[in-house]
């Protein structure tokens, strides 16, 4: 059913964005964003998911990896993401 463990760690996210074999995507708030953001990261906010979801068509055969601040934001988004269609998306 999924093929990889909900969870990855920040080392492997790199490796993995640093090799283009993943998309990451930040489900914070666009404040939160300009404040500070990672290199490569596709904001795509918890709060305006019903306007973004259309962007995942761009990304239907890619790994995807979910980042917030702390953790629970991007669980809830991984945890939709697996349950609609993206089994091997992941929380960092």
């Amino acid at each position: 059913m999924f093929g990889q463990p909900i969870e990855i760690d920040v080392q492997s996210t790199k490796r993995l964005l640093d090799a283009g074999a993943i998309v990451l995507i930040d489900c914070r708030e666009p404040a939160e964003y300009q404040t500070a953001s990672i290199d490569g990261a596709v904001l795509m906010p918890m709060s305006q998911w019903a306007d973004v979801v259309s962007m995942l068509d761009d990304f239907s055969d890619k790994h995807l990896v979910v980042h917030c601040h702390h953790g629970g934001r991007s669980l809830r988004v991984t945890h939709w993401l697996r349950e609609n269609g993206f089994p091997n998306a992941q929380n960092m």
